[in-house]
């Protein structure tokens, strides 16, 4: 019975571990803007070693959800999923940051990443 068990505890832990498939894309360029765009709130916010990790493992994961919507999409379409995507990302950083620099960090995101504008030809 143990054996079982330890066995099943053993299969539940590894499902549990297993990554993230759209982080699994190694895509130097994505990395290197996420780079970019975390040192630029770091300026601001003061982010810790742990923080900043995070904080930019999160961002080159959400630009790589924001190119497949550049490459998939348009227009009208194209804009709703972005801002939907950007909600999501703000809202995924409060787990990485404190209440004053989550607070900061919302006033300051349409500033360092401002959201996509549609013109009238990609509709």
């Amino acid at each position: 019975m143990r054996t079982v068990l330890f066995i099943l505890g053993i299969v539940f832990t590894l499902q549990l571990s297993a990554q993230d498939p759209i982080m699994q894309k190694d895509n130097k360029a994505l990395e290197s803007i996420a780079t970019k765009i975390t040192k630029t709130y770091d300026d601001q916010l003061g982010l810790d070693g742990k923080q900043f990790t995070l904080f930019e493992k999160k961002v080159e994961e959400y630009l790589i959800r924001e190119e497949k919507i550049h490459n998939e999409f348009k227009g009208k379409t194209k804009l709703n999923m972005l801002y939907k995507l950007r909600k999501a990302e703000t809202m995924e950083m409060r787990n990485v940051l404190t209440k004053p620099q989550f607070d900061l960090y919302k006033r300051l995101k349409p500033q360092i990443q401002p959201l996509a504008q549609v013109s009238v030809d990609d509709k």
